[in-house]
């Protein structure tokens, strides 16, 4: 594909670029030989290739979900934060209404 020096003030403008016509004129054999690239990239046959999220192989390092791990932060202990709230309602905290 080839792009010419309005394409590239178009793409500046959309961009909110200030381009002089001599940027102009530079940039457009870049931009072209920029989307010769990416038609190459077209052509390479992937038919065999799966997906990758990486390009390493890696796992994931997950916690145990124990609901009582931590005295302090863990469960059983709504009663006592319930204490602390200024209202409570059915072990939840009850904020007032923000949207009309």
């Amino acid at each position: 594909m080839s792009v010419d020096t309005a394409t590239v003030k178009k793409v500046a403008a959309l961009a909110r670029i200030a381009i002089t016509d001599e940027d102009a004129a530079r940039l457009a054999p870049e931009l072209s030989n920029i989307l010769g690239w990416i038609e190459q990239l077209g052509e390479v046959d992937t038919a065999g290739v799966e997906p990758m999220t990486a390009v390493i192989p890696n796992q994931l390092r997950l916690r145990d979900d124990v609901v009582n791990a931590d005295p302090l932060t863990g469960g059983g202990i709504r009663d006592a934060l319930m204490a602390n709230a200024p209202e409570a309602e059915h072990g939840f905290f009850t904020v007032p209404k923000v949207i009309e």
